[in-house]
C-alpha cells in the first residue's frame, strides 16, 4: 500500500488515479496510523515552499514523515513535495526543509544566462546521470512534464537525473531510500507512469 500524504496541498486524486492505473493499490491519507502502516509513502506539493511547509507542519505529520524515511520506509516527494526533502529553501524567504536530502532549494531566473521563461512550463528531456530505482524503466532522453520556478542546488551525489533548461535542474534525485523528482509524473504520460511503477515496485 502506497500512503499518498494528504497535507491540503498537491495533486492528490490525479497522483491516486495514475498508482491505480498501473495497478497500485494507494490511499489519500492524514491519518498517522494509516502512513506508520504504509509501505511506500509519497509527499506530493504544488504551491509556494513556506506556506505548504507549514501546512505540513500543522497536520503534525512532519515528524513522522522523517523518522519513517530515516528508518528506511521508502518516500518519494513530488515536484514542491521534492523540495521539501532538501534542508532549505530560499524562496521568499529562508524556510527549513526535512532535511532528507542535502542540498538547498534556490531560484531559477537569477542563475540564467539567456532570457528563458520562468516559470520552466512544460516537456523537457531527462539526461540520467546515475542511474537509480526510479529511472529503470525509462531511458536517455525520455521527456517529463515540469512546472516550477526554484530548483534543487548544491546536492552533490543525489542527483541522478536531470533536463537542460539553460542551467541543469535536477529532475530526479535520491539518497537511499528517499526519491524525489521535480516533474510531475502523474502529468508525464507513460514515462511518467513507468516512473511511478518503478517506485511502487
Amino acid at each position: 500500500m502506497i500512503a499518498i500524504i494528504d497535507y491540503g496541498v498537491g495533486n492528490l486524486y490525479s497522483l491516486s488515479h495514475s498508482l491505480s492505473h498501473i495497478g497500485a493499490e494507494n490511499i489519500i491519507t492524514r491519518n498517522p496510523s494509516e502512513i506508520e502502516h504504509a509501505d511506500k509513502l509519497i509527499l506530493p506539493g504544488v504551491g509556494a515552499f513556506g506556506d505548504a511547509k507549514k501546512k505540513l507542519d500543522d497536520t503534525g505529520l512532519t515528524s513522522l514523515i522523517i523518522r519513517l524515511a530515516k528508518e528506511g520506509k521508502p518516500l518519494l516527494g513530488i515536484c514542491l513535495g521534492m523540495q521539501m526533502l532538501f534542508d532549505k529553501s530560499f524562496e521568499y524567504g529562508e524556510h527549513e526543509g526535512l532535511h532528507l536530502i542535502p542540498g538547498e532549494i534556490r531560484p531559477i531566473e537569477p542563475d540564467l544566462s539567456v532570457p528563458l521563461k520562468v516559470p520552466h512550463i512544460g516537456w523537457n528531456t531527462l539526461h540520467i546521470t546515475r542511474p537509480c530505482l526510479l529511472t529503470k524503466y525509462i531511458s536517455e532522453g525520455d521527456s517529463v512534464y515540469y512546472v516550477h520556478s526554484y530548483y534543487a542546488k548544491n546536492i552533490g551525489s543525489a542527483l541522478s537525473a536531470s533536463s537542460e533548461y539553460d542551467v541543469a535542474i535536477p529532475g530526479v534525485v535520491t539518497n537511499g531510500n528517499v526519491f524525489g523528482t521535480q516533474f510531475h509524473p502523474e502529468k508525464s504520460g507513460e514515462i511518467g507512469l513507468r516512473i511511478l511503477k518503478a517506485f511502487a515496485e
